[in-house]
């Protein structure tokens, strides 16, 4: 009888494992590059152009993506194509793999982004060489890219990784007709606990602070990034005015349950933070500065009105 520990660590072996999406049109050529590459790739398969493209658009994303050019409605080449003009999925590597083996077609799939060519019949030992080889690229690329949205003193997101993703979830909420819901958070008189306490002290505070703010989040989606200095924001995906200010409040009660004690002669005896919330139903009039400068916005009435409080305006 396998355990239950066993069972787990088999699950989390699977998933560690690259994901791989197969698109073409031939039932035969799936399951030819499913059998060569099963053992060691999580497998997804398409089978039209505009099913591939409706697959990498959700999570999860593949690692690598083997692309028929010779499929009916949309081929291979306008399949690449639009994933490459979209920049949220062009990043992900494609690999050609077709019957057409002049060089023109290699050419024209090359210069379209792909990453690599294999022509049918297809070797099972080439196939394998090159997808491990163009995986393990991916991860490092993938490591490397993570490594430039991550704050180096906190270590949650950092303004690019937000900016990142605020572009892409207005995005997504405008074709879903979703709301976009942002936090703007200020540590309350940070400047006199630094000078009260020195730098090196208030770094490790910015830390405890930030560490409080992602552990608060409940969504895999929802983002908790430095803003810069001792601001921070919260990128809430699906989410309205009514939930941003309750998820506000909760990190605001979160932070003040730390006791962190502030400067003496502060408004306030432990450090304490101020929420600006702000939600938007992403449109064509709209864009995402507007969402930016709302919340910032509510975060300066926040303030105004004595700090250590949630403005949702």
């Amino acid at each position: 009888m396998i355990s239950r520990d066993t069972a787990v660590k088999a699950r989390e072996a699977v998933q560690l494992k690259p994901l791989v999406l197969i698109v073409d049109d031939q039932v035969s050529n799936v399951k030819l590059l499913a059998a060569i590459l099963g053992d060691d790739y999580r497998i997804r398969v398409a089978t039209t152009g505009l099913d591939a493209l409706q697959l990498v658009e959700n999570a999860p994303q593949p690692d690598l993506i083997l692309l028929d050019i010779m499929m009916p409605d949309m081929d291979g080449y306008e399949v690449c194509r639009r994933l490459k003009g979209n920049p949220a999925t062009q990043n992900i590597p494609v690999i050609f793999v077709t019957a057409l083996s002049s060089e023109s077609d290699e050419e024209i799939g090359l210069d379209l982004g792909a990453i690599d060519y294999i022509t049918k019949p297809l070797s099972a030992p080439i196939v394998r060489a090159r997808v491990r080889n163009h995986a393990l690229l991916k991860r490092k690329a993938d490591l490397l890219e993570s490594l430039a949205h991550i704050d180096s003193l906190t270590n949650i997101a950092n303004r690019r990784r937000l900016d990142h993703a605020l572009q892409l979830e207005w995005r997504r909420c405008q074709r879903a007709g979703a709301s976009l819901a942002l936090l703007m958070i200020d540590i309350d008189s940070f400047k006199a606990y630094n000078d009260h306490y020195g730098h090196g002290l208030g770094d490790v505070c910015l830390t405890k602070v930030a560490a409080t703010l992602a552990a608060g989040l409940q969504r895999p989606a929802d983002i908790a990034a430095r803003f810069g200095g001792e601001e921070f924001a919260i990128l809430l995906p699906e989410a309205d005015i009514a939930a941003a200010a309750l998820m506000g409040e909760r990190l605001r009660e979160n932070i003040a349950a730390l006791r962190i004690p502030h400067a003496p002669a502060q408004q306030h005896e432990h450090i304490t933070i101020s929420v600006g919330c702000a939600a938007l139903l992403p449109g064509e009039l709209l864009k995402p500065q507007d969402l930016l400068d709302a919340a910032d916005k509510n975060l300066y009435a926040a303030k105004s009105a004595g700090r250590n409080r949630v403005c949702a305006g």
